[in-house]
């Protein structure tokens, strides 16, 4: 019958409309299909407008203009007490926007008690979980302190957290040193041979890392993402580059500290054996550089974006005291052996800090071997970063992309055109699991939901 209608002489090819998970599965099985990038319109959209667009395109400038031209130093790695604001002895502070003990996730809650552990405020995890929900611990965002945390994003009195000064702007970010991949206590983790990497941490890694930070007189961070970023990192989920950079350019000055020669190759062990050393450092230089848009008028840019496993949240330049909520979404990825998707949490931590300054999922153009991490397909990759030119202001003068010649990577989220688009940003992710005590599972992908872009542009259009 098909072979008298001209119409399907050619043969049959399916055209996906909307989702791209679709027309994956189709490419998966050598099926030869048209994607079609559609959505909805939100129901938000009348409401651009209401604004005065070319004020704020010129205001969303100058605003984005500050993170281009942030000069993020590392200076210094310091106690949480003596550096982080606001930093006491009860206080834990945890990524996303801020959360009770009643309503976290199960790996913060296990960072949490892991941390009164760590703190000797607690012997056992019973005792930690007692004391979390007495009342005695005071839970605030990282966010509110100048500080971020990948995951749980739990930091406690004692921890040693990276320095980095915004050279020229003279603000600082903090964060805490990277234990590596698996159980550690940012996934969650809080047994025995969690506890004592950390003591190890605090008390041979994070002094002898100091000695050679200060020697040095101080590392320039921007100029070490810049070239891992030609070096096929995107300095969020894939910082090998990096990392090895940053070993480079601490190695003479370790070196020529009062170390034993012991302390030094267990340092140097330790920070190859993690490939992620470099997100921790990266996330603080992030944070130093998107807190110089706090309190910009008149802008529509978006200066954090944060989860906490239970809540993904965003603050706008022009409104920084002021969460826009939603619920976590969840990462869809790869899996270590033994786990899956059921025993995925939510999406957390503070590590979305890094597409707000214009790295991470926003370069995964620079980085198309990010998928054999995350999933996906290497065209993907570079697909990511160009839906991301369709929603943001700028493109960073520093950071280039090799792979789409050169071209700054995408920075400065505008909700309008978030709205205008459908478009949110894209997220890679590590992936902990729901349990407390358990640790990291895997690694994936998500889009940020649409509602919380939606909230803000009411917020901003009611101003």
């Amino acid at each position: 019958m098909t072979d008298d209608n001209p119409l399907f002489r050619g043969g049959i090819k399916p055209i996906n409309l909307g989702l791209e998970t679709f027309h994956r599965a189709l490419k998966d099985q050598g099926v030869d299909a048209v994607h079609v990038d559609w959505r909805p319109p939100s129901a938000a959209l009348a409401l651009l407008a209401q604004l005065d667009n070319a004020a704020i395109d010129a205001a969303n400038q100058d605003c984005v203009r500050k993170v281009i031209d942030s000069m993020p130093v590392l200076v210094d790695i310091r106690r949480a007490s003596e550096a982080v604001p606001g930093m006491e002895k009860n206080v834990i502070l945890h990524a996303g926007p801020p959360v009770t003990w009643e309503r976290m996730c199960g790996p913060v809650r296990g960072a949490v008690m892991g941390a009164l552990i760590y703190e000797g405020l607690a012997k056992t995890p019973e005792d930690a979980a007692v004391l979390a929900a007495s009342g005695k611990i005071r839970f605030d965002s990282c966010h509110h302190h100048s500080t971020v945390g990948p995951m749980a994003g739990v930091v406690s009195h004692s921890m040693y957290v990276f320095d980095v000064l915004n050279d020229g702007f003279g603000n600082h970010g903090f964060c805490t040193l990277n234990e590596g991949l698996g159980k550690v206590l940012r996934f969650g983790a809080f047994g025995p041979d969690v506890i004592k990497r950390l003591r190890w941490m605090e008390e041979v890694l994070a002094p002898g890392l100091k000695k050679a930070v200060l020697s040095s007189g101080g590392i320039n961070v921007r100029n070490l993402t810049a070239q891992a970023l030609q070096m096929g990192d995107e300095c969020h989920n894939r910082n090998v580059a990096a990392t090895n950079l940053l070993i480079k350019e601490l190695t003479p000055h370790l070196l020529a500290t009062d170390l034993d020669k012991s302390t030094i190759a267990d340092i140097f062990k330790f920070m190859a054996g993690n490939v992620h050393f470099y997100l921790n450092l990266s996330m603080a230089a992030c944070k130093a550089a998107t807190d110089t848009m706090l309190g910009a008028k008149g802008t529509t840019l978006v200066c954090t974006m944060a989860r906490n496993g239970t809540e993904i949240g965003i603050r706008l330049a022009a409104m920084p005291d002021r969460w826009f909520t939603a619920p976590s979404g969840m990462p869809v990825g790869l899996f270590f052996p033994g786990f899956t998707q059921a025993d995925a949490n939510p999406d957390l931590g503070d590590s979305t800090v890094s597409e707000v300054a214009g790295i991470g999922g926003f370069a995964m153009a620079s980085a198309p071997a990010i998928v054999q991490f995350v999933g996906g397909h290497p065209e993907d990759a570079v697909r990511y970063t160009r839906e991301m030119f369709e929603i943001c202001a700028a493109r960073h003068s520093h950071y280039k992309m090799p792979t789409l010649d050169f071209a700054g990577t995408p920075v400065g989220v505008d909700v309008r055109k978030v709205v205008e688009t459908g478009i949110t940003p894209i997220i890679n992710t590590g992936i902990a699991h729901r349990e407390p005590g358990v640790g990291q599972v895997g690694a994936g992908l998500l889009n940020a939901p649409m509602s919380m872009f939606e909230e803000a542009l009411k917020a901003l259009a009611a101003v």
